[in-house]
């Protein structure tokens, strides 16, 4: 075939020739290799029919570790020669590019020999290419061409053109495109070449602003993009010629424009340009064009920070500030003009709204001092006028708006940040000004952010704030002694300010010191509660426990003050609980709201949040102590422990009511614990709880021990212990679940054990446990941790979706089986929690409830849809749309149900589904719009709600699947917007108005 007269022939042999070169090319010895090239370099004369191939064989040449020196220039010449590459398919010029590509990576010096004329060789190759895929190739062989130092030699504005031509990139991928190449991927390439050397800025900076100058936005963001890439690697050489014209350019673009992304790429453009220039080294007979650029600036934006109207004040802050934040040179050029004139035109304006934007823009040139740290004697522009400053802000903490005073705090909040700048004086106002804001000031607003400015500012100044604000703090906590005699309004101001000074001594714990302080304050208030020295107000107590709550999760990061927060506030909680739950036979009045089931949940995150971070050597210490307390009813760890009789939570008796309900407590403690620390007598405290959870007639306390067996038996490791503890948990739920008095206790606890094991958990593989005797109880500590017992618990929940008395609890346990627990079997608690145990769940059970709906009697079948929607409704959307054919039928129904939980659960359910999974609603549409248009009219407000965005939502469907029901759907649509609750109004309009 090499030899035949037919050139179809010989491009057969040498299409073949090179097939086989592809999958050998590595055995080839060197002068098989030589004698190749030379063959193949002769053929590139060939007819134009054979140079496809002939291109093949190169391309497996290129890539031999044996090629001798001199081969690559020579198939490189050969190639730039002979060949026309703009005539030949796209694929044949990719094979060029991968040439070129093989060659530059592994015979860079021999290819640099040729000087400029491989450069002038590639422009030609490369000139005209239009192919996507091959101009990937082409920026980044350019890139390498310059990355690498190759000689560019007379060719740079050659370069320049045969790559610029493309920009700005203006390519649609075509639909379906196998090759996934998408418009960016080009603009960022093209993008590395044009900003890879500054020998193009002479060619580029004036194409850039003939773009940025142009109507076309993409075109504006593209050069502006560029442009800022480019400032990384210019000097003031080559901006100097051009920067008259881009300041006009950007200055244009942010007073004029509509587009925010265009004004944030202006600012960015122009940060760069500054920080370019603040980078460059003069030398004495160079001009400074930092100042000049910016004494530019500021004269074309310092007079409309004057203006009356303020109409372009922002764009000019703006400008200001992008220009100032470059560097610490240019920041003191910019603000040594306007913060003087801002401080000016601050006294100078009366009404608030005016002085709050003056305020903000002397805001933003202070925040960017936070950039450089420490404010400096010798070049602060700042320090100079630090009393000005601050009387400004001061007197915006005075003022009425509440607007401006958050505009001030903020302001407060950023000098406080600044190390050097407030004198002690000053802080002592600062502290001031925060105690009024935070406890005196009515609009909540503004003593929110007091609080947290003085949670920002207390790590800084922990001494200021223990020693000036915490005691004043404690001051107006003890001054208010809650009186019955008060007016009624002087009761809510009072309840108010006790709120506020509980809050602000929380936020201000951000430092270990200043929470030495605060906790102690907390805790007094606590005893004072407890000892009935204040009115046993419920509310009152849980206001302290939120704000330790808050304490602690400020505390967690800080080990040393987490360990004695622990120390110090967990230990005080349970001895104010132990003797509140003593005095309850003797005394009833006594501590009574310490054991409020609102108070002991208040209780309880505080305790976990206590815990959670303990080091496991910390944590062992603790459980030590905590875990007999509740078994043995050791108290002489606690503080003030000198009880009336002895502490006995696990025994019988009425009397013993009280103390039984701290379990809670423990629950929040040793489920908080990290898996890796042993709990003391752990197999007694599960029995105890477990006989707990069975027997108590109090559904908080039986709850409480339900799940704090659940948290247990969820971090326990697999084994025979584990086995021998569920096995006891079976013979007692079993029982329980059949008869009275007990079912209720017996389903919370087969609802709290299935997650718990389902979620994580010492995995039970081996199990000698007997699964089909298994009850109802153990159900979602097994869920968490796929525990092969889960499945046979799941089943006993299934079946009491047909109970009619249990029936209905049964189907809201799927509710608590699918969400995320917020106290014990969570990974913030360190609990087992196996990835995707939803979409497992809903794989091996959903099915099953199908099945019980078709079975089940009349009387428990919305048992089993509530269970479903509780199901789907948990589950990620992702799974639900691909489920959603064999389900969607089920849900219809469920919509017809008269229970409103199930109404509830299944229109939230339905409502995202509209949005991703169109084209399968849109089949059963004509049942979707009675349905929720039936509901509009629901009794309950909720469901008013939820059926009216359902309504919005179908609007998401095709338009020609909608508009045989407009009509209808406007007019039925007109009755809720009379609906007398506001919030059902205001979704009717939405619903309406889409329509």
């Amino acid at each position: 075939c090499l030899e035949n007269t037919d050139p179809r022939m010989r491009g057969r042999g040498i299409q073949l020739l090179s097939q086989v070169l592809l999958q050998c090319y590595s055995l080839l010895q060197e002068k098989e290799v030589l004698h190749l090239v030379l063959f193949y370099e002769n053929r590139l004369q060939d007819h134009h029919l054979v140079i496809p191939s002939v291109l093949q064989g190169l391309r497996a040449l290129s890539m031999c570790e044996v090629l001798s020196p001199g081969l690559a220039v020579s198939v490189l010449k050969a190639i730039f020669q002979e060949v026309h590459v703009q005539s030949l398919l796209h694929l044949d010029r990719h094979t060029i590019y991968i040439i070129i590509t093989n060659f530059m990576d592994t015979r860079e010096e021999e290819l640099k020999g040729l000087g400029a004329d491989f450069t002038f060789g590639f422009i030609q190759v490369m000139d005209g290419e239009k192919d996507p895929r091959n101009l990937l190739v082409a920026f980044q062989i350019v890139r390498d061409l310059i990355a690498k130092n190759y000689a560019l030699g007379p060719f740079v504005e050659e370069l320049f053109e045969v790559t610029s031509c493309y920009f700005p990139i203006d390519f649609t991928p075509p639909p379906n495109d196998p090759h996934g190449i998408q418009r960016e991927d080009l603009i960022l390439s093209l993008r590395a070449v044009l900003a890879s050397t500054p020998q193009f800025a002479e060619f580029l900076l004036p194409l850039l602003i003939e773009k940025v100058d142009s109507d076309l936005q993409s075109a504006k963001l593209d050069s502006l993009q560029t442009l800022t890439a480019c400032c990384a690697i210019y000097g003031q050489k080559e901006l100097q010629e051009f920067l008259p014209s881009l300041w006009s350019s950007l200055r244009r673009e942010v007073f004029q424009t509509a587009s925010e992304k265009i004004e944030a790429e202006c600012l960015a453009a122009l940060h760069a340009l500054s920080a370019c220039l603040s980078r460059s080294v003069l030398t004495s007979d160079t001009e400074d064009l930092l100042d000049s650029f910016l004494s530019s600036i500021l004269q074309d934006c310092r007079h409309h920070l004057c203006e009356p109207d303020m109409k372009l004040v922002w764009p000019s802050a703006k400008l200001l500030q992008a220009a100032a934040g470059a560097s610490l040179r240019a920041y003191h050029c910019v603000t040594h003009s306007i913060l003087p004139l801002l401080l000016e035109q601050y006294t100078k304006h009366t009404q608030s709204s005016q002085r709050r934007t003056i305020l903000e823009m002397l805001l933003g040139f202070l925040e960017l001092q936070q950039k450089w740290g420490h404010v400096e004697e010798d070049e602060g522009t700042l320090l100079s006028l630090r009393a000005t400053v601050c009387s400004v802000v001061f007197s915006a903490l005075t003022d009425p708006s509440m607007q401006l005073q958050l505009v001030g705090i903020r302001a407060l909040t950023v000098l406080g940040s600044l190390q050097g700048f407030l004198s002690p004086s000053d802080l002592e106002l600062v502290v001031d000004h925060l105690i009024r804001l935070a406890l005196h000031e009515e609009d909540s607003q503004s003593s929110e952010a007091a609080m947290e400015a003085a949670g920002s500012l207390a790590p800084i100044y922990p001494k200021v704030f223990s020693g000036r604000m915490v005691p004043r703090l404690e001051e107006e906590l003890q001054s208010g002694v809650f009186s019955s005699e008060r007016e009624e309004e002087s009761s809510r101001d009072h309840c108010s300010l006790h709120q506020r000074c509980l809050q602000a001594l929380a936020a201000v714990s951000t430092h270990t010191s200043i929470v030495r302080e605060t906790v102690p304050v907390l805790l007094q208030h606590l005893w004072k509660v407890q000892k009935g020295s204040e009115a046993g107000n419920a509310q009152d107590v849980v206001s302290v426990c939120q704000s330790l709550h808050r304490v602690a999760l400020q505390c967690q990061q800080d080990a040393e003050g987490c360990w004695y927060y622990h120390q110090t506030v967990v230990p005080c909680l349970l001895a104010m609980a132990v003797q509140a739950a003593m005095q309850e036979s003797t005394h009833p009045l006594l501590g009574k709201a310490l054991l409020e089931e609102e108070v002991l949940a208040a209780m309880v995150p505080v305790i976990s949040a206590a815990t959670t971070h303990l080091s496991p050597e910390l944590a062992a210490q603790s459980v030590s102590h905590v875990v007999p307390l509740f078994l043995d009813g050791e108290v002489s760890f606690l503080p003030q422990n000198s009880f009336p009789c002895s502490f006995q939570p696990f025994e019988d008796g009425e009397c013993l009511e009280a103390q039984r309900r701290l379990v809670a407590l423990l629950m929040a403690f040793v489920c908080s614990l990290p898996r890796n620390v042993a709990i003391p007598q752990q197999e007694r405290l599960l029995q105890e709880l477990l006989a707990l959870s069975c027997s108590c007639n109090c559904p908080f306390t039986a709850t409480t021990a339900a799940k704090c067996f659940a948290g247990l038996v969820n971090k326990h490791p697999a084994g025979q212990q584990l086995d021998e503890i569920l096995q006891l948990a079976v013979n007692r739920m079993e029982p329980s679940l059949a008869e009275r008095p007990c079912r209720m206790q017996a389903l919370t606890l087969l609802l709290w054990v299935m997650p718990a094991l389902a979620v994580g958990g010492g995995g039970a593989e081996g199990s000698s446990l007997a699964l089909t005797a298994l009850p109802a109880q153990v159900t979602k500590a097994l869920v968490l941790r796929y525990h092969p017992l889960s499945s046979h618990l799941t089943d006993k929940l299934l079946g009491l979706l047909g109970d009619v008395e249990l029936g209905p609890a049964a189907a809201d346990g799927f509710s608590l089986l699918m969400a995320e627990s917020p106290d014990v079997l969570h990974k913030g608690c360190h609990a087992d929690v196996r990835i995707m145990f939803r979409q497992r769940f809903f794989t091996d059970n959903v099915p099953k409830l199908v099945q019980g709906f078709h079975r089940a009697g009349p009387d428990v079948k919305a048992n089993y849809l509530k269970g479903l929607s509780h199901v789907l409704n948990h589950l990620p959307k992702p799974v639900l749309v691909t489920e959603l054919p064999t389900l969607l039928s089920l849900l219809l129904e469920a919509l017809s149900c008269s229970d409103r939980v199930v109404q509830l659960s299944t229109l939230s359910c339905l409502q995202p589904l509209l949005l991703e999974a169109p084209q399968i609603m849109s089949l059963h549409v004509d049942t979707l719009v009675t349905k929720f248009l039936s509901l509009t009219s629901s009794p309950t407000m909720a469901v008013r709600i939820a059926a009216l965005r359902c309504a919005h939502a179908l609007t998401s469907l095709p338009t020609t699947v909608l508009l045989p029901y407009k009509a209808r759907v406007i007019r039925a649509l007109a009755k809720p917007l009379d609906d007398k609750k506001r919030l059902v109004r205001k979704e009717a309009v939405a619903a309406r108005g889409e329509w």
